[in-house]
């Protein structure tokens, strides 16, 4: 059985951890909590540290929890956070709630002796009063001890609510709530969470002269030191419909040199020998991007789907020149606009394209793709134009076995020149 810190501190994944903490997962067994805040209907990529953690986790032999917070979601946590942030209501955190159990449930296993669970602090919240919690709970913590926090002492120049404030009290009683009941001897989070997480070891020893242990995953950074999960578009999500696989799979697959051995410690299930094999091999020659197109592989299959990472592929070799015609066509509507997103595109009616337009109409007249009848012809002449990545000559009509995904036509002329043909 793998131990689990020492399975971190390879992967470049430990931060910073209570002393015992080695000793008591040495040997596996061990019930241990992550949470996940419900402020957006996915996960993000950056979320995906923890998930791992939680992943790893398991794999060394303990039981993982997922904590999904529909109660501190409510409250807002202050950690990193510069400023205080608009507060959801309850149809949307259930809403947010249900989308991120379902990628959660992608890479845990909820069968077996170490299942994985999901649970929601709000179950346990919805029926604690105010003063009830205040004098059960609050009375444990000092003032002088919360104000300590750095969650609280970088915002006391900007100021912050007692809503905010009162939060790593909420969260360590999350903690204390799964020690209990759950038997739940650790909670692990980013490094940013130190502050909240040993509020809920010191709330188990002065409730009930418990031991609780907390460890933390540093801040996952790039080596330029701007924050990692940004694409130019914004966060890059798990969900397809925010960020679709092709996009997920091209921001893995553009990852710098300097960073990629890094994710590949941190994202990936090989193991050591495995990946220190494909660091050697890459640095033979990085040319050929081979730690990126195995983070990339591994990653889009399992945050989407095998099919997902093949439509992927198939997209990506499109722009390169490298793309069958019947790869092209087996893309979705979704991808073909993010493939050729910036591409000059033309509207053309339907039923037109299906009844059938002849090639010079097509490239000139109805696109303006090229200048004139003139141009079109001599360029079908010199045997540079392609429809969906195939030759045609001068006697080529469209039909409606053309188009891809029912909507989109591909003209090409030479290696690079693309034009997009709607229809409409």
């Amino acid at each position: 059985m793998k131990n689990f810190v020492e399975e971190l501190k390879w992967r470049g994944m430990l931060h910073d951890h209570i002393p015992g903490t080695e000793d008591l997962l040495k040997n596996g067994g061990v019930s241990g909590y992550i949470g996940f805040d419900p402020t957006a209907d996915s996960l993000g990529i950056g979320n995906m540290v923890q998930v791992m953690t939680l992943t790893h986790f398991q794999r060394c032999g303990n039981k993982p929890i997922a904590l999904i917070g529909g109660a501190t979601g409510m409250v807002g946590d202050p950690s990193g956070k510069s400023a205080e942030r608009n507060l959801l209501d309850l149809d949307r955190l259930q809403h947010n709630l249900e989308c991120q159990r379902k990628q959660l449930e992608k890479f845990l296993d909820f069968e077996g002796e170490n299942a994985a669970e999901i649970v929601n602090n709000y179950d346990w919240f919805k029926e604690f009063g105010f003063l009830e919690f205040i004098r059960d709970v609050g009375k444990h913590i000092s003032i002088n001890y919360m104000m300590a926090k750095d969650s609280v002492k970088n915002r006391l120049e900007t100021g912050m609510s007692f809503t905010e404030f009162s939060y790593q009290l909420i969260q360590g009683y999350d903690f204390y709530h799964l020690w209990k009941q759950h038997g739940c001897k650790i909670q692990m989070g980013g490094s940013d969470q130190w502050g909240n997480i040993t509020t809920g070891t010191e709330l188990i020893r002065r409730l009930e002269g418990g031991e609780a242990y907390a460890l933390t995953t540093p801040l996952i950074k790039k080596a330029d030191g701007t924050k990692f999960g940004k694409s130019e578009g914004g966060n890059v999500w798990l969900d397809a419909k925010r960020t679709s696989p092709y996009k997920f799979y091209q921001f893995l697959l553009n990852t710098a040199d300097a960073d990629v051995g890094n994710y590949m410690r941190v994202f990936s299930i090989k193991g050591q020998e495995e990946i220190e094999a494909l660091e050697a091999e890459h640095a033979q020659a990085p040319h050929t991007r081979l730690m990126q197109r195995t983070l990339a592989e591994e990653l889009t299959s399992r945050v989407h789907s095998s099919e997902d990472l093949q439509k992927a592929q198939n997209a990506s070799e499109v722009l390169f020149g490298k793309a069958t015609s019947e790869a092209l066509k087996s893309l979705d509507g979704e991808t073909i606009r993010d493939v050729f997103e910036g591409v000059p595109q033309a509207e053309v009616s339907k039923s037109e394209l299906e009844s059938g337009i002849d090639a010079v109409e097509l490239l000139a007249g109805k696109t303006g793709f090229l200048a004139s009848n003139g141009e079109a012809r001599r360029a079908l002449k010199e045997n540079s134009i392609s429809v969906n990545k195939a030759k045609v000559n001068d006697q080529f009509r469209t039909s409606s076995d053309d188009l891809i995904a029912g909507q989109y036509l591909l003209l090409q002329r030479g290696k690079r020149n693309y034009f997009l043909v709607i229809a409409g």
